[in-house]
């Protein structure tokens, strides 16, 4: 699979990227290798092209622009973005992917994503750490160089004008990464959905954190090993892979976020909060708390709640499953203009269709009025639901008023007493003006609230938001599972009907079918 990573860079001597990718370097140190007449060593298989600019000249002209336009001036601001593609390495034998045609397919993709701007573009062979995928560098000066016309993932001001700024947005990274998926899919080449968030997160720093602390690690063991000792770790843990480690561990334990939280606090010392609607967590060694999204969504408030619910037999709980609908290819202009992409897509609707059946199957639905069926009823219970989870949210909001009013009512009590009891009220209503309004205000409420004057405590409201805050919790929990079986019946129904489209003569008139 192809993916894609962004790295912003504040360097600006624009030559120290053109020398990183023509020549070679130590990968540890980022040194430059040079050779006995200590010229640098260009590397083994690379290829280069220029966008908007000479790559031989790319550094001077990336000045030259920015001169120009007088940005990039401070040092504090992002001179060049690097994106780097990096190929499936079994493209390289299974699908005929070769460093000239990943040049020819990055240069014409970033023709289109990165119009008006200077940019490098890089293919190498020979993958990091001597791992053999293919992968391009698309190294673009930050400031734009000629103006274009405006794009539909622009979303800054101003951004198709000459002079101003690239912005790499999560709408811009979205467009470029389903712009690379498409250009696989079409070239028959191995690609994943790169829109859909990992289910474990390794960032480029954790990634190198890993690495330094393993060779770090390594040669302590060699000084102990020496020493004639037994290390006591051979594989060094970056903190987010503790954290990782011991989420799993103590989650495959827990019914409840509660029992979680106790868990995850009394066998590693790592606090967990909710906040949000998000997982925090801290590591025993870091003052800062680290956010499930940095983690990946295996490790996030949704699936843990998902993965406690499963382990309570009361609670039904739908998975969801991975049917996608069938693609209708007559009505698909991009299948027929590339027959590489429509026999991608032929596939696809088998093993949808082949999914479809095996679904079918395995919940009963013997004609396609049980599965109408089905699907309309899931349907209401998922409208019941949420019309019953505003319901709560009224209820809720009510619950929070009468806490508020409540307090405010006993809060300025004692001021108000000694009002009554004050020879000159006016002057005493002077000077106490706030506070008398706010008993009042709250008096008048309560009143209105409460007719037969029976108001109820703040520890019984407390306790009523409490109970009502794990209903709710509970019948978001329903509703998602609601939405997953809803949708999943949405489509079978739909890829049934392309099914029994594809299968029945169009003129023959047919009586119900079996599924």
């Amino acid at each position: 699979m192809a993916i894609v990573k962004h790295i912003k860079s504040r360097n600006a001597n624009y030559s120290d990227a053109l020398n990183y990718l023509i020549f070679q370097h130590d990968e540890s140190t980022g040194k430059m290798i040079l050779d006995e007449f200590n010229r640098p060593l260009r590397r083994d298989e690379l290829y280069v092209d220029g966008l908007n600019c000479n790559p031989d000249t790319f550094d001077v002209e990336c000045y030259e622009c920015n001169e120009h336009f007088k940005k990039n001036r401070s040092r504090s601001e992002i001179k060049s973005h690097h994106y780097i593609i990096s190929f499936d390495p079994d493209d390289k034998s299974e699908c005929g992917l070769t460093g000239e045609k990943a040049q020819a397919l990055s240069l014409e993709l970033a023709k289109k994503i990165f119009p008006g701007y200077q940019a490098l573009i890089v293919t190498h062979t020979d993958g990091h750490n001597g791992s053999g995928n293919i992968h391009t560098h698309i190294v673009i000066n930050s400031v734009r160089k000629e103006a274009v016309r405006r794009q539909s993932y622009m979303d800054k001001p101003h951004e198709e004008i000459a002079g101003y700024k690239h912005r790499s947005t999560n709408k811009f990274l979205n467009y470029f990464k389903k712009e690379i998926m498409d250009m696989c899919i079409q070239e028959g080449l191995h690609q994943i959905d790169l829109l859909s968030p990992a289910e474990t997160k390794i960032t480029q720093a954790e990634y190198m954190a890993q690495k330094s602390g393993q060779k770090k690690l390594e040669e302590t063991n060699k000084k102990i090993i020496a020493d004639g000792l037994k290390p006591t770790a051979t594989m060094f843990q970056t903190q987010k892979q503790e954290l990782r480690n011991a989420i799993k561990e103590c989650s495959s334990h827990s019914k409840s976020f509660q029992e979680f939280q106790s868990l995850l606090f009394e066998k590693y010392q790592i606090s967990v909060i909710e906040e949000r609607g998000r997982y925090r967590y801290l590591h025993p060694d870091r003052d800062k708390r680290i956010t499930e999204k940095a983690l990946g969504t295996q490790y996030g408030k949704e699936h843990l709640e998902q993965l406690f619910l499963r382990k309570d037999p009361i609670t039904i709980l739908y998975v969801r499953s991975h049917l996608r609908l069938v693609m209708d290819l007559q009505k698909n202009v991009k299948a027929m203009q590339s027959p590489g992409y429509a026999h991608r897509v032929k596939i696809s609707n088998l093993q949808e269709m082949a999914n479809t059946i095996i679904y079918v199957q395995e919940h009963g639905y013997n004609t396609q009025t049980e599965l109408k069926d089905a699907f309309s009823k899931s349907q209401k219970q998922l409208d019941q639901a949420t019309d019953r989870l505003m319901e709560m949210n009224t209820d809720l909001k009510s619950i929070n008023r009468q806490i508020h009013y409540t307090g405010q009512y006993f809060a300025q009590k004692a001021i108000y007493t000694e009002f009554l009891k004050a020879k000159n009220k006016g002057r005493f209503r002077k000077e106490h003006t706030a506070e008398i309004q706010a008993y009042e205000e709250a008096r008048d409420w309560l009143k209105s609230f409460y007719p037969d004057g029976k108001m109820l405590s703040i520890k019984t409201l407390k306790e009523q938001k409490t109970s009502l805050q794990n209903q709710i919790d509970q019948q978001k929990s329903s509703i998602r599972s609601l939405k997953d079986l809803t949708q999943d019946l949405r489509t079978v129904d739909k890829n049934v009907e392309a099914i029994l489209h594809n299968q029945v003569p169009k003129k023959q008139k047919i009586q119900e079918p079996e599924l």
